[in-house]
């Protein structure tokens, strides 16, 4: 493990000296990418600052108890166990932060919620698990903002679209993607039976802006005679221009202009734009089917939390987890199933 740290503090080091490059600071992208880098790995440097200093504090201590000065050996005697729990305790924590994580978990989210089973009461519901998410959002310092709504007949969401943006909120909300389960008396029903209806909840990364750029190596030009109209020059010399992306197989043809480079330069643009809309496409396909693959259905039995207010509990059903404390659970107090959730899958 001491090898791993050594290799990460060299290379944060590293980073600190590339933030000062004037090449890379004239960079907006590079100068992003460096900090990032530098900013994830600061955590672990300073751990293992920490823990370094903690392995000197023992070494001494240890060599005090071979000495031959009776307080040293006392005292020594005294700090030891503290400091073999200490860095027993220190070791985990280290171990927590070598724990590869998804590159997604950095990026800012968007939470999807959407009314399912249970019409006017899954709508109220959609609004309740929304006002719980930005009180908890307040909490931990994340700037929220609704990005689209369609409110319920009786109040509420049928759905609702929120942008989360701060530190790690993907990797800190990701766990809220499922069907959200709810067993209560709805303010419509006049029996005062408990009915049980679902919210579905999809949290995904925000989409990074798709940065594109055509190598000229990759495009292979064919030129033509035009055809049609246009006079002796068009007729006579090949203006008409063919051009095609090798790696996509993407033909664009240009005819228009009167000389080859005016239809090349119009060609090269015309295929800029198609491949980035083809990179676009690509993108929303893949955030639609992610979407699918979170919340499946919005069917009460597919939940993976039930908010009961009988019981005033939540139980979350993928690790067992209950809380008795309903209330403070809706008022924004979730992080102790992050908590518990987060620590399930680096134990897995």
């Amino acid at each position: 493990m001491l090898d791993k740290l050594e290799a990460i503090k060299a290379r944060f080091d590293q980073l600190g000296v590339a933030l000062t490059n004037p090449e890379i600071v004239a960079s907006n992208k590079k100068y992003a990418e460096t900090s990032k880098e530098y900013r994830s790995l600061e955590k672990i440097v300073t751990a293992y600052d920490n823990y370094r200093k903690l392995l000197d504090d023992i070494g001494f201590y240890r060599e005090a108890l071979d000495g031959d000065d009776a307080e040293m050996r006392e005292l020594a005697k005294e700090e030891m166990p503290a400091l073999e729990e200490k860095k027993t305790i220190e070791e985990e924590a280290i171990r927590q932060l070598l724990i590869p994580k998804d590159p997604q978990d950095e990026k800012n989210a968007i939470v999807e919620i959407r009314a399912g089973t249970g019409g006017d009461e899954a709508s109220l519901f959609a609004g309740d698990l929304l006002r719980m998410y930005i009180r908890y959002c307040e909490r931990r310092g994340y700037k929220t903002a609704v990005l689209s709504e369609s409110e319920g007949t009786a109040g509420g969401f049928k759905e609702v679209q929120l942008e989360v943006t701060g530190d790690d909120v993907y990797g800190t909300l990701k766990f809220e993607s499922g069907v959200h389960r709810v067993q209560r008396v709805p303010a419509t029903e006049t029996q005062g039976r408990v009915h049980t209806s679902a919210a579905t909840v999809a949290v995904m990364p925000e989409a990074e802006e798709v940065d594109f750029e055509l190598n000229p190596a990759d495009v292979k030009m064919e030129t033509a005679r035009s055809g049609g109209a246009g006079g002796q020059n068009v007729n006579k010399v090949e203006t008409k221009v063919m051009l095609t992306h090798i790696p996509t197989g993407t033909v664009v043809v240009c005819q228009t202009e009167r000389s080859q480079l005016g239809n090349r330069e119009k060609a090269m643009q015309m295929l800029r734009t198609k491949l980035y809309e083809e990179q676009v496409r690509k993108q929303e396909d893949e955030i639609a089917r992610h979407r699918k693959s979170l919340v499946s259905t919005g069917d009460r039995s597919a939940k993976i939390r039930t908010y009961n207010y009988p019981q005033g509990r939540v139980t979350d059903h993928r690790i067992n987890f209950t809380s008795y404390n309903l209330d403070a659970v809706m008022n924004g107090d979730i992080q102790d199933f992050i908590a518990a959730l987060q620590f399930a899958e680096n134990s897995e």
